[in-house]
C-alpha cells in the first residue's frame, strides 16, 4: 500500500484536518495507519507517551486514530526563540536555538532522522498519512523542505492536495501548485480537495468541471466549512473558535500576550456552554469578569514585560477575582523570574513577577518534559503534562491561596466529560466529511502498489 502525503496549495489550507479525516477513514476500513509529519513550527506542543515533545496537531492527529504518541510522528519540531532564532526539537528532545539561516543550512543533516522516524512508522502501518508544510513549491526553499517536497520524493508517496476555497483564487492555487511540482511528483498526485466551501456545494458543480477537464487533475470532494473547536494548532486557528454560552455563564477571560502557547488547554472551556470565553490582548477592564486566566508561553520573561508595557499587569495586582496560572502564566505569579543561563534572553537576567506566589523561578537548562497524573488544588486527580524550563523550589507542580491558583501542569480542564464530547465531535465531522469525499478513488490509487505486486 502507497504512503499519502496532504500538500496545501497555501498556508493554512486545513492540511491538518484533512490528514486525520483521511486517515481515520481509511482506519475505519481495516487499515493500521498513523499520521506523520516530518517537520513542524509550532509553539503549541505536547508530551507523548514516552516523554518526547511534538507539535500539538501531530499529537491530536494520534488521539484521533487512538495510536501510541512518540516523536516518530514528529520528529522535528521548532519553536520560537528571540528574534530570528528557534529552539531545535529533534526527535522529541531539544538539541539547541539556532538562527532561522544556520538551520536551513543544516537541514541536510536532519534528514536522517526524519528518514528513520519514517521508516520506522512505515514499518509498524499499512499506511502513514504525511502531513505537509506551508505550500510545496516556494522555489527557493525546495531543496530545504523536509515536510513537503523531500518525504514524497524519497518515499514515492502519493499525493492529495488541498486547496482552501475561503482565500479566494483556488484555481490559481491548483493549477499553479500542480504544475510547478517535479514530475515525478505530478504523476504521484491522486487529485484535490477542495476545503472550507461555504453555502450551497453545487455552486460549484463548474469549477469541478474546468480543474478536472481543463486542469486533468480529479477532484476528490468538496469539504463544507464547518466549526471544529479542537486540535488548535496555533493562535490564528484559535481565534477562529466560536462558543454557545448561556446567558448566566461564568465568564473567564484569558490573558493573550504575543508568545502565548498551549493554546488547547482552553478546548474543555470553550466546549462547556456555562463558560463563556474571551481573549484579551489589550488593558480592558478585567474587573468583569469571574475569572483571569494566565496561559502557558513560550517565551516567559518576554511575555511578562509585556503585561507590564501594556497595563495588565498593574491591574492584575489589584483585582480580587480569582486569577489562575498555567506553565509560564504560573511562573509570571512568583515573586521574581532568574534567568542566569539566558535561556530565554541574551544576557543573564532577573526579572519581578507579580509577587503573588513567594518564591523565586529559576531557569535551568534542563527542560522538564513529562506525562502524569496530577493531584492539583486538592481536587481529584487529572492526567497531564509538564513542558517548562522554570523551577520552583518551593511549589515545585502547584500553589493555591486565597483567590490565586496556578500550576506548571497543562490539561487542568481536561475530564471524562469533555473527552466524551471530544470523541463525539470527532465522529460527527469526520462523517459528514466521508460523505463527500471519492474514498473509493482515495483507495484504489494507494492500493494500485499491492495490487500491481
Amino acid at each position: 500500500m502507497y504512503n499519502i502525503s496532504i500538500l496545501g496549495t497555501s498556508s493554512d489550507a486545513g492540511k491538518s484536518t484533512i490528514t486525520f479525516v483521511i486517515a481515520k477513514i481509511i482506519q475505519n476500513l481495516g487499515y493500521s495507519v498513523t499520521p506523520f509529519k516530518a517537520q513542524n513550527v509550532s509553539n503549541n506542543a505536547k508530551v507523548c507517551d514516552d516523554n518526547s515533545e511534538i507539535s500539538v496537531a501531530q499529537y491530536f492527529q494520534a488521539e484521533v486514530l487512538n495510536v501510541p504518541t512518540s516523536y516518530h510522528i514528529n520528529p522535528i519540531l521548532l519553536k520560537s526563540g528571540q528574534r530570528s532564532s528557534a529552539s531545535l526539537i529533534v526527535n522529541g528532545k531539544t538539541v539547541a536555538t539556532k538562527d532561522v539561516r544556520e538551520y536551513y543550512r543544516d537541514i541536510d543533516t536532519l534528514k536522517p532522522e526524519v528518514k528513520k522516524a519514517f521508516e520506522y512508522l512505515d514499518a509498524q502501518y499499512d499506511c502513514v498519512i504525511c502531513e505537509g508544510a506551508g505550500s510545496p513549491v516556494e522555489l527557493n526553499l525546495m531543496d530545504k523542505d523536509l515536510s513537503n517536497i523531500y518525504i514524497a520524493t524519497e518515499f514515492n508517496t502519493k499525493i492529495i492536495l488541498v486547496a482552501d476555497i475561503e482565500k479566494g483564487g483556488v484555481f490559481a492555487s491548483i493549477w499553479g501548485v500542480y504544475n510547478l511540482l517535479p514530475k515525478q511528483l505530478r504523476e504521484n498526485v491522486i487529485g484535490v480537495i477542495i476545503n472550507k466551501f461555504r453555502g450551497d456545494l453545487s455552486l460549484f458543480d463548474e469549477g469541478i468541471r474546468i480543474i478536472e477537464e481543463e486542469f486533468g487533475i480529479p477532484v476528490l470532494g468538496v469539504l463544507p466549512y464547518l466549526v471544529f473547536n479542537l486540535g488548535f494548532e496555533d493562535s490564528q486557528s484559535l481565534m477562529n473558535y466560536q462558543q454557545e454560552s448561556h446567558p448566566h455563564a461564568k465568564r473567564v477571560g484569558v490573558i493573550a500576550y504575543p508568545t502565548m502557547s498551549n493554546y488547547n488547554d482552553f478546548e474543555a472551556l470553550i466546549a462547556n456552554p456555562y463558560i463563556s470565553l474571551e481573549f484579551i490582548k489589550n488593558n480592558i477592564n478585567l474587573s468583569g469578569f469571574d475569572q483571569i486566566i494566565l496561559p502557558g508561553s513560550k517565551l516567559v520573561i518576554k511575555d511578562l514585560e509585556w503585561l507590564k508595557e501594556s497595563g495588565i499587569f498593574k491591574q492584575l495586582k489589584t483585582l480580587d477575582i480569582e486569577i489562575l496560572g498555567i506553565c509560564g502564566g504560573y511562573q509570571m505569579m512568583f515573586e521574581n523570574i532568574i534567568d542566569q543561563e539566558a535561556i530565554e534572553v541574551e544576557q543573564p537576567t532577573t526579572i519581578k513577577g507579580l509577587g503573588f506566589i513567594n518564591d523565586d523561578i529559576i531557569f535551568k537548562k534542563e527542560k522538564i518534559v513529562k506525562r502524569g497524573r496530577y493531584k492539583l488544588f486538592n481536587e481529584h486527580m487529572i492526567n497531564g503534562f509538564e513542558i517548562h524550563h522554570g523551577i520552583s523550589k518551593k511549589y515545585p507542580i502547584y500553589h493555591q491561596n486565597g483567590n490565586i491558583k496556578g500550576s506548571f501542569v497543562h490539561g487542568l480542564f481536561d475530564d471524562d466529560i469533555f473527552e466524551q464530547y471530544k470523541r463525539k465531535t470527532i465522529d460527527n465531522f469526520v462523517d459528514t466529511m466521508q460523505k463527500k469525499l471519492d474514498i473509493t478513488k482515495i483507495i484504489a490509487s494507494i492500493n494500485a502498489k499491492a495490487i500491481s505486486s
